[in-house]
């Protein structure tokens, strides 16, 4: 099997897509405590948000959990990418069942982030780009 000509090109833009997601997400985290996480927390009123905004690793993962999202919603057909906004509408109420408790919290954002991650390995694997 041979290798498209624009394979590694897109690959790499592919990566260097992803990769600026993911630094322009971490600098948005330096920018104070109104933007700690992907949503902006000056407004947060419900007992999830609030939490997270209060958390520095529950903001992290808030920022990589959006970021993943967004990339993948990118990258995949509208049939698919309406079953994964199905999901994350799923997935966030039950990160608002969490309601304040953060040991809850970690674990609904640690689930979410490796259905995201295995998505993401799922449109690599199906290459080239």
């Amino acid at each position: 099997m041979t290798r498209p000509r624009n394979a590694l090109p897109m690959a790499a833009a592919l990566c260097a897509v992803a990769f600026g997601a993911l630094t322009s997400g971490a600098l948005g985290l330096a920018a104070g405590p109104a933007r700690a996480a992907s949503f902006d927390c000056t407004g947060a009123q419900a007992p999830d948000e609030a939490a997270v905004c209060a958390n520095c690793d529950l903001a992290q993962q808030d920022v990589k959990l959006a970021t993943l999202y967004g990339v993948i919603t990118k990258l995949v057909g509208m049939g698919q990418r309406g079953m994964i906004q199905d999901e994350q509408r799923a997935w966030l109420h039950q990160r608002a069942a969490c309601k304040g408790d953060t040991s809850c919290l970690a674990r609904a954002y640690g689930t979410r982030i490796g259905q995201l991650e295995k998505a993401m390995d799922d449109i690599y694997s199906r290459g080239p780009f």
